[in-house]
C-alpha cells in the first residue's frame, strides 16, 4: 500500500498534478489525519467511490487485508482531519464512521458502481469500515 501511494505521489508530482485526481471513475483525494500514537499528520491518497453532496465517502478496505488501515486507526480517534481534492487548497473535514443501518445503504451503492470492494470483503472476515468526511 505504501508503495502504491509513493507511485501515485510521483505520478502527480510529475504531472504537476494533471494526473492523478481521477482513478477507476472515482475521485481520487489526499486524506490528512493526525497520528494516534506519534501526534503527527499522516496523509495518505484514497479513492472515494461515492460523493454525497459536499461529503466524500471513502473504504477501508486496505486491499481485503485483515487489519484496519492506519489512517482509519488514526481518524477513529481524531475525526479532525484534512483533504486535498483535485488539487485544491487543503480544506478541514470532519470524518465520521456511520451507523449500520447507513453503512448498508452506502455500501450497496458503492459495490454496484465498484465491485472491487466487494471482492475486498471477501478476503477478510473484519466488516471493511466506510468513512464519510463531511465539510467541517
Amino acid at each position: 500500500m505504501r508503495a502504491m501511494n509513493g507511485i501515485h505521489r510521483f505520478a502527480m508530482a510529475v504531472t504537476g498534478g494533471r494526473f492523478g485526481w481521477n482513478l477507476r471513475g472515482m475521485p481520487v483525494l489526499e486524506l490528512t489525519t493526525i497520528g494516534r500514537k506519534s501526534g503527527e499528520p499522516r496523509s495518505t491518497m484514497l479513492t472515494a467511490p461515492l460523493v454525497l453532496g459536499d461529503s466524500y465517502v471513502v473504504v477501508a478496505s486496505r486491499g481485503g487485508d485483515d487489519v484496519h488501515p492506519a489512517w482509519f486507526l488514526n481518524l477513529r480517534d481524531n475525526p479532525a482531519v484534512e483533504t486535498v481534492i483535485e488539487g485544491r487548497p487543503k480544506e478541514p473535514r470532519l470524518a465520521r464512521i456511520p451507523n449500520d443501518a447507513e453503512r448498508a445503504e452506502l455500501w450497496q451503492r458503492i459495490v454496484a458502481k465498484h465491485d472491487n470492494y466487494a471482492q475486498y470483503q471477501t478476503k477478510t472476515e473484519r466488516q471493511i469500515p466506510l468513512v464519510v468526511l463531511d465539510p467541517a
